[in-house]
């Protein structure tokens, strides 16, 4: 299942204040592995917009998966990935990487059922959370 939802700076903002944390779809990466895919740029740019525009914002940047596999299968890969979102975002938007901690936690908190595909596609993101 091919989600397309780019997030909005504003939007983005909007939920860090009412919630503390966001969930971010438009992130892309290959099943098991941790390189940012290219079409990941609008959402990127979106995130890198919001911390542009926030100076004082610090976020842990958290990667999430479905539970398909074995767990130690689902935690390595989240870390990787949420450690190359920041990567991305410093190298590639000037973001300075002491604003975002990277952290994986896998299958561990979904937000739909892993039942299906629908809601496997749901819990596999990445979520700003305000420090």
């Amino acid at each position: 299942m091919e989600q397309v939802i780019v997030a909005d700076a504003e939007a983005l903002a909007r939920d860090i204040r009412t919630a503390g944390k966001v969930a971010v779809y438009g992130i892309y990466f290959d099943t098991g592995k941790a390189d940012v895919k290219p079409e990941s740029a609008p959402t990127l740019q979106e995130i890198a917009k919001l911390l542009k525009n926030d100076p004082g914002l610090q976020v842990y940047v958290v990667g999430h998966t479905d539970n398909v596999g074995q767990l130690d299968f689902n935690m390595k890969p989240s870390m990787a990935r949420a450690q190359a979102v920041v990567a991305t975002l410093a190298s590639q938007y000037g973001l300075d990487a002491a604003r975002m901690k990277p952290q994986g936690v896998g299958p561990l908190a979904p937000v739909a059922s892993n039942e299906d595909e629908q809601g496997r596609a749901k819990n596999r993101r990445s979520e700003l959370v305000k420090q």
